[in-house]
């Protein structure tokens, strides 16, 4: 039998509502901006400081962070409280955007980056955990619609801005922009969320998970800049450390992550891979695309950039459009058809790019947006709806962590199957086509695997009592 749900676009924006709307906003936005920021500002921080050859480094370092600082947000949590937790690391997160916004060299600049990334890891994973605590199950469609336009924006605008902002002023006010989101976020956190009660905690700091987790991931990075053979290695070390991080915490008595953790055998882990595997497939056009249109069709940087935002807006329209879905048979299908629409995308913007035919690639770009926009509400609300209460936290903290991982694996997995086929050597049209091939069919492949676990997510909820959330 299928279930209906209410909800409309208005409640989120109401009276009641839209105190905890817009401090989300915030949150996604600091998030959004600061992961287009580094495109557009670290090249003139260079210019100034010197010191290019670590300028992948302000973005390695930041993910890293961020994705340790998301690992322990549940933790962070319990100990301080929804308010604490997020006052606390948005400033921790304002005292690294200053570190970066007054370096005199590019050291000060990689450690700011760090600081801004273990703080924004925490904010974005904590405004994630909130979904479930202020808002009642029927608006959470519309809230993931909502950040999917705060990202659409930022894809636009981050870049824009970042380089508007270095051009007239300095790369200095591209990071010092965040100091007034930061400052309004804090009020407004303190105006709405709740002081709650830490939660007795007798254990120790789980340091050895959280070092695992951090080097598995720096593993990831590094394997997007080695060598063939190096960066095979570097992945197969970083999956090592990784499986280990999930065996140790659901070992440990204060886990931080729930115990089902990336298990096959229940929808909350079957979500997880599928959640982690989308963006890995994504990977490839978010980080060669725009090079590829440079570099293949003589674009200029706007029009490449233009065209690459084609997903980014795909994106946004179609997971606004399907959040009015209410029957929960639908949704489902919505959930199984985004990795087939990712693939198709992807296998079609290869074929844009093989025969010069730019409405194809941009049909595949639009697929590929559609992919991502249709099913991930409907996957993390699944996967929350999924999860225990008592575990809820930890589940809907992982989920931006699980993302930003996917992402950095992606680009890794692209790096190496793009240098393994000889790309960076490449010089003629043929020889560069001919090596991204093995790209896009490994991406495509990625794809299909998210297709397989989004069945089996979708199979083993039917078979889960739905937790719904109460109203916020």
């Amino acid at each position: 039998m299928s279930e209906t749900v209410e909800g409309r676009w208005a409640e989120i924006f109401g009276p009641r509502y839209l105190p905890v709307t817009t401090i989300l906003a915030l949150g996604v936005t600091l998030f959004a901006f600061n992961a287009f920021l580094s495109a557009a500002a670290l090249p003139s921080a260079v210019h100034e400081l010197g010191g290019v050859e670590v300028i992948s480094w302000a973005t390695t370092l930041y993910l890293v962070f961020a994705i340790v600082g998301g690992a322990a947000a549940a933790m962070l949590k319990r100990r301080l409280g929804s308010r604490g937790a997020l006052v606390g690391l948005a400033l921790v997160f304002l005292v690294g955007t200053l570190i970066a916004a007054i370096a005199t060299d590019m050291t000060q600049v990689l450690v700011g980056r760090a600081v801004q990334g273990l703080g924004e890891g925490v904010v974005a994973a904590l405004c994630f955990a909130l979904i479930p605590e202020l808002f009642p199950s029927r608006l959470v469609p519309k809230v993931f619609g909502m950040q999917a336009v705060v990202w659409a924006v930022a894809a636009f605008g981050g870049p824009a801005g970042a380089g508007a902002l270095t051009e007239l002023i300095s790369w200095r006010a591209a990071f010092l922009i965040n100091v007034p989101f930061v400052l309004i976020f804090v009020t407004m956190v303190f105006m709405v969320v709740p002081r709650a009660e830490r939660a007795p905690d007798a254990h120790g700091f789980p340091g050895l998970r959280l070092l695992t987790i951090g080097a598995g991931t720096m593993l990831v990075a590094l394997a997007a800049v080695a060598a063939p053979l190096q960066a095979a290695l570097s992945l197969v070390g970083a999956a090592v450390l990784l499986v280990a991080a999930v065996w140790l915490d659901r070992r440990a008595d204060h886990r931080l992550m729930p115990p089902d953790a990336f298990s096959f055998n229940t929808a909350v882990g079957s979500g997880l891979w599928m959640f982690l595997l989308m963006p890995v497939a994504g990977a490839a056009t978010a980080v060669y695309l725009i090079m590829l249109l440079q570099q293949l069709w003589g674009y200029g940087p706007t029009q490449a950039a233009i065209t690459g935002a084609v997903m980014a807006v795909a994106w946004s329209l179609s997971s606004v459009t399907v959040a009015n879905v209410r029957q929960r048979s639908t949704r489902r299908i919505l959930i199984r058809t985004g990795p087939l629409l990712l693939a198709a995308g992807l296998v079609l913007v290869l074929i844009g790019l093989e025969t010069t035919q730019l409405p194809v690639l941009l049909v595949g770009q639009v697929l590929i947006g559609m992919g991502f926009g249709t099913c991930n509400g409907y996957t993390m609300l699944t996967i929350m709806e999924a999860s225990t209460e008592a575990e809820r936290d930890r589940t809907s903290a992982l989920l931006p962590t699980t993302q930003s991982a996917g992402n950095a694996l992606g680009a890794a997995l692209a790096g190496v199957a793009a240098n393994a086929a000889g790309y960076p050597l490449a010089v003629e049209k043929t020889e560069v086509l001919s090596s991204i091939v093995p790209l896009f069919v490994m991406a495509a492949l990625f794809a299909v695997l998210a297709f397989f676990a989004a069945l089996r997510m979708v199979a083993l909820a039917k078979k889960t009592p739905v937790n719904t959330f109460a109203e916020g």
